[in-house]
């Protein structure tokens, strides 16, 4: 049951939050371990045309999608068809990834493992964030020219020839090995699966993940369809204006999902349910501290105090005691997707906008304030 109070602050919350300047919109569901509160609701308009915006309104993941992709990347390791300390030189064709990571003259592609991608250790540079050589970082082109299709080849060839790594690729074994959040290296994960599986990407995530987890308003954009009947996703903005980027979106294996199918699958995979092996799950969970931003674009994208696992960020909360944190995923467009293990709480939502990447860091620690009482309610019951 819904406690009045809590339901009162949360949407004085999405309100402001809905009202700020650059802000369309604003999404957000919080939901509790054992589902006795589960809230959402939706201010502020979905598109150009003004539509309002609805709480089951599908929203564009970005980022967030690095956790199914890693989740779909350990079940293919649990069944032996992929090694975390092979390098990636192992799956994908050597034309593809011939002279990627050059460091000090030196080719290190060879030395970049399955692991490496996983945990933003490979030292690649951010393929559509990171300055070129010469010219605009990818991202500011895009936005500037418009939608486009970008394959694989293009991507790969421009971080080839126009960009610089930051780092060797860190072993394995390296006690505090250093980690940069990079793009790059879920592109080439996505790559990966589709050459060990033999299928196209939207195939092996309904196989893997969609299906056998109820995620009906889950889908690939461009390449896959929702199992059920669905809203229009709410609308992608920048400067103020909608963005219309489908090529794009489809060209990077972008994912659009609903809140309640993220927190769908988020339960189901801290729960173990996604692994044969419960080590599996923990594997996710070796954190590692990602490093502190000294140029814009490490500002723009997850980073100190974050600690990354594979595929899996934790952030803990500022002015709430060093033993409250979240476990999940947030993206560059001001999305998040996170569990709450101290209040046993799960929350997701979406701002839409292109650029409110550290937004939900900032959001997501008054949520947690709003709702500690009953957060706390809801894991005693639990240990009882």
């Amino acid at each position: 049951m819904h406690s009045e109070t809590q339901t009162r602050r949360l949407e004085d919350l999405l309100r402001r939050l809905a009202s700020r300047r650059g802000i369309p919109h604003a999404i957000l569901a919080v939901e509790s371990g054992d589902r006795s509160f589960r809230w959402s609701a939706a201010y502020g308009v979905a598109d150009g045309a003004g539509s309002p915006v609805r709480p089951e309104a599908p929203f564009f993941l970005a980022s967030i999608d690095k956790t199914f992709t890693a989740c779909v990347v350990l079940k293919l390791c649990e069944r032996g068809l992929l090694q975390l300390e092979e390098p990636i030189a192992a799956y994908l064709p050597e034309a593809w990834i011939r002279g990627l990571h050059r460091w000090n003259g030196k080719d290190y592609t060879s030395a970049i493992t399955v692991w490496n991608l996983l945990s933003h250790t490979s030292g690649l540079p951010d393929w559509h964030l990171d300055r070129p050589k010469q010219g605009r970082p990818m991202l500011d082109n895009l936005l500037l020219e418009g939608d486009r299709e970008l394959s694989l080849a293009e991507i790969l060839e421009w971080v080839r020839g126009q960009m610089v790594p930051h780092f060797p690729p860190q072993p394995h074994c390296a006690e505090r090995p250093k980690a940069r959040y990079c793009d790059t290296n879920f592109i080439l994960l996505n790559a990966l699966i589709e050459q060990v599986a033999g299928r196209p990407l939207e195939e092996v995530y309904e196989k893997e993940l969609f299906a056998g987890l109820g995620l009906t308003r889950t889908w690939l954009a461009g390449r896959s369809q929702p199992r059920e009947t669905t809203l229009e996703p709410a609308a992608l903005w920048s400067g103020g204006k909608p963005l219309a980027l489908p090529r794009l979106l489809r060209s990077i294996w972008g994912i659009y999902s609903t809140a309640e199918d993220g927190i769908r699958f988020l339960r189901a995979l801290l729960r173990g349910e996604c692994f044969r092996d419960a080590s599996t799950l923990a594997l996710m969970q070796r954190w590692n501290r990602l490093g502190f931003p000294l140029d814009l674009a490490a500002l723009r994208s997850p980073h100190w105090p974050i600690e990354y696992g594979l595929g899996l960020l934790r952030f803990r909360i500022p002015r709430l005691g060093s033993a409250l944190h979240l476990v999940g995923h947030s993206g560059s467009t001001g999305c998040w997707l996170f569990y709450c293990p101290q209040l046993d709480l799960f929350l997701a939502g979406s701002v839409d906008q292109a650029e409110a990447g550290p937004l939900p860091y900032r959001f997501l620690p008054e949520v947690l304030r709003a709702m500690e009482k009953i957060g706390s309610h809801s894991a005693h019951r639990k240990r009882g």
